[in-house]
């Protein structure tokens, strides 16, 4: 696992919400999907936003939950609370892929998946090049800027190197702090404030 000590991020509450970006949670929310959550925003335009959770592993084996298709030795993610019985995808082969749809830092978003099959058949694919998702999150047209305004969210821009690979476990509390310290006091903040 790439470290992400040593990348140095944009101070972010400058940043409006754009493909490629991501989005890290504030401290105290509680929710199941998007507690300490990091998403990584595939699309954001006028008529909403929608990306993956990608620090939020199952622990399912990937073809065990995912049956009927060739065997993948990396996890399957929850991506969100929204089709969560889908299957989503993140790779970074472009346009080996048909139908990948380009979502900046060398991110590309699904595209065909007899392609996906293929490829992983082949050992061309792995987990250091794809990442799959069980459902993802989405935000109607203004929904997210709502949530902005109540410092439900704080926008980042992406590691130029692939964050898809970093460890899941430290990635929210690392990123915030390679924000500066504007941010650093809520990647110290406890989970449960009232067990302190």
């Amino acid at each position: 696992m790439d470290s992400i000590d040593k990348y140095i991020q944009v101070k972010s509450n400058d940043l409006a919400p754009a493909t490629g970006r991501l989005l890290l949670s504030e401290p105290l929310m509680g929710d199941y999907y998007f507690g300490r959550s990091v998403i990584l925003l595939a699309e954001h335009n006028d008529e909403g936003s929608f990306g993956v959770i990608i620090n939020k592993p199952l622990t399912q084996p990937f073809n065990e939950a995912v049956p009927n298709f060739p065997a993948f030795t990396g996890n399957l993610h929850l991506g969100g609370p929204v089709e969560n019985n889908a299957l989503f995808y993140i790779h970074t082969f472009g346009d080996l892929i048909e139908g990948s749809v380009p979502i900046g830092n060398g991110f590309y978003w699904g595209g065909e998946i007899e392609m996906i099959k293929e490829l992983i058949l082949f050992g061309k694919l792995s987990s250091d090049n794809i990442s799959f998702y069980a459902g993802y999150s989405g935000w109607s047209p203004s929904q997210l800027q709502s949530e902005l305004k109540r410092n439900s969210w704080v926008v980042s821009a992406c590691p130029t190197d692939n964050v898809l690979n970093f460890d899941a476990g430290s990635m929210w509390q690392k990123l915030l702090v390679s924000m500066g310290d504007e941010y650093k006091y809520w990647s110290k903040f406890p989970k449960n404030p009232g067990m302190n």
